[in-house]
């Protein structure tokens, strides 16, 4: 008989509270047969980590270049290309997880921002806004690995 992984779990629910001793009750764990998708994963960790925000606003949402080049390469080479979503920035090797909004409004948001590229991890508070319409986004880093000057990205089409 192969064992599944559901039966592996209640089996290891069983040694678990077999071992507790004293008569305490071990909690039961949640089982689904459904896996988790890398999307729910992602829901569910930023969400609990800004407290159920709205995240970044939708304005502010998108693919975004430095240059032109950026938004249409096909080699894998955009260097400049920053992706945008409800809870992340996505670099070319690097992610930024959205960990507090300190501010938001139309158009903008201040927040930090917990770095993770090329083996390393850092911390920034970021501020990002566009203020013509949605098509430019400013972003200032602030922090001590932050960039010296604010970069303009343009929105790609």
């Amino acid at each position: 008989m192969k064992a599944t992984p559901l039966t592996v779990a209640a089996a290891l629910a069983i040694a678990l509270t077999a071992c507790s001793g004293g008569g305490e009750k071990a909690p039961e764990p949640s089982i689904s047969s459904e896996p988790a998708t890398e999307e729910a994963t992602e829901t569910a960790v930023t969400t609990a980590s800004v407290e159920n925000d709205d995240g970044i606003p939708p304005e502010l949402r998108g693919r975004w270049g430095l240059s032109p080049a950026d938004c249409t390469s096909t080699k894998g080479d955009a260097k400049g290309l920053l992706t945008v979503s409800a809870y992340q920035l996505v670099f070319y090797e690097a992610v930024a997880k959205l960990a507090e909004i300190k501010a938001s409004g139309p158009g903008s948001v201040t927040a930090s921002f917990d770095f993770s590229g090329e083996g390393q991890s850092w911390n920034l508070d970021v501020a990002l806004s566009s203020h013509d319409g949605g098509k430019t986004l400013v972003r200032k880093d602030t922090g001590p690995d932050a960039a010296p000057a604010p970069l303009t990205y343009t929105k790609c089409p």
